[in-house]
């Protein structure tokens, strides 16, 4: 147990005491062979740490991402996950219960007092604590004993491998698939698709959509992606927001055509990391996400006045068809939801 002298207190020029040493010798203290047996036992939690992260490399290779396998309590559960998390999960423990099993054994138990002031040591404190550290390198036995040190240096060289196949793996296209990037630069929004309410799920008119207010809506051909998770993952992409102010208030950076009578469509899912928004300020015509408060001012073609957010909000341009209901013109110009490294 170290006893740390806070600041404030002045250390005694020299202590009224010593390090106590152990009451009751260790067997290691006194039997060369015990304390050899230790280090083996060191060693070998060390290696097995290595061959359980070895494992999970070989899991991941050779275990088929659909595999399953049937747990008791649990149900089916994939085959991969299970391997992963045994492997890597055991790979950890064995180098905790070696590093708790070098401490107990093999290094020496006696208390040390370290004294700690707020302004710079003088030198010869530093001088000592260098010696404190050295006297401590060498009472651990990692210089000394070269199978814990190359045991333990081999198994923490494997350990970061799993946890760069886990990052990798946070997201893996199926074969022929689109990236992230692919997925969300299309919508199921296009030309001639009908607005809908997102509540009533009916066609909205100019007239439905008084000055200063907001509907939340959606594509109308929502309802033709029938897979419920093809589904919710179209109306998150394609959800939108329409707001309503006089023609004279708005600036668009994209030219005519992307409004009708003050009407504007934007994406409600936030450019920051993809929060929904329906924070309207009427006065000012700032779209405020809740998550990280990221300003988008719609009066300006989405634009970014406030907050973390990098992208404006992506616009979708709208006209009305021959019966008077708001329909889109085309897809969003450019990918709606959360920035991310993939893009440009």
């Amino acid at each position: 147990m170290s006893e740390i002298v806070r600041s404030g207190q002045e250390a005694p020029e020299e202590p009224d005491f010593a390090p106590a040493e152990h009451v009751h010798p260790r067997r290691t203290d006194v039997d060369p062979r015990a304390a050899r047996r230790a280090e083996r036992q060191v060693a070998i939690l060390f290696g097995l740490s290595a061959v359980f992260t070895l494992v999970a490399l070989a899991a991941y290779v050779l275990i088929p991402v659909d595999a399953g396998v049937s747990l008791p309590l649990a149900g089916p559960v994939g085959a991969l996950n299970v391997a992963l998390g045994l492997s890597f999960g055991l790979a950890i423990l064995c180098i905790g219960l070696g590093v708790i099993h070098w401490a107990r054994k093999l290094m020496p138990g006696s208390e040390v007092v370290a004294q700690r002031h707020e302004l710079r040591s003088t030198d010869e404190d530093r001088a000592a604590a260098v010696a404190a550290f050295e006297r401590g390198l060498d009472d651990s036995g990692f210089a000394q004993r070269p199978i814990i040190r190359r045991s333990l240096l081999g198994a923490l060289a494997l350990m970061p491998l799993p946890l760069v196949i886990i990052l990798r793996d946070l997201y893996t296209s199926p074969p022929n698939a689109l990236s992230p990037a692919e997925q969300l630069s299309e919508t199921i929004w296009d030309g001639g698709v009908r607005v809908v309410s997102d509540i009533a799920d009916r066609p909205i008119r100019p007239e439905d959509v008084p000055i200063g207010g907001l509907v939340s809506a959606n594509p109308e051909n929502l309802h033709e992606v029938e897979e419920a998770a093809g589904n919710l993952n179209a109306r998150a992409k394609a959800a939108i927001l329409l707001v309503r102010m006089r023609p004279d208030e708005i600036v668009s950076e994209q030219g005519e055509g992307w409004s009708y009578e003050g009407i504007l469509a934007f994406s409600k899912i936030c450019t920051h990391v993809g929060c929904p928004i329906a924070l309207y300020e009427q006065r000012t015509h700032h779209l405020l996400c809740p998550c990280h408060q990221s300003t988008f001012d719609l009066a300006d073609s989405g634009n970014v006045v406030f907050g973390p957010a990098a992208r404006r909000m992506p616009q979708l341009p709208i006209t009305v068809d021959e019966e008077g209901f708001i329909v889109a013109q085309s897809d969003f110009q450019e990918p709606v939801g959360p920035s991310f490294w993939e893009r440009g």
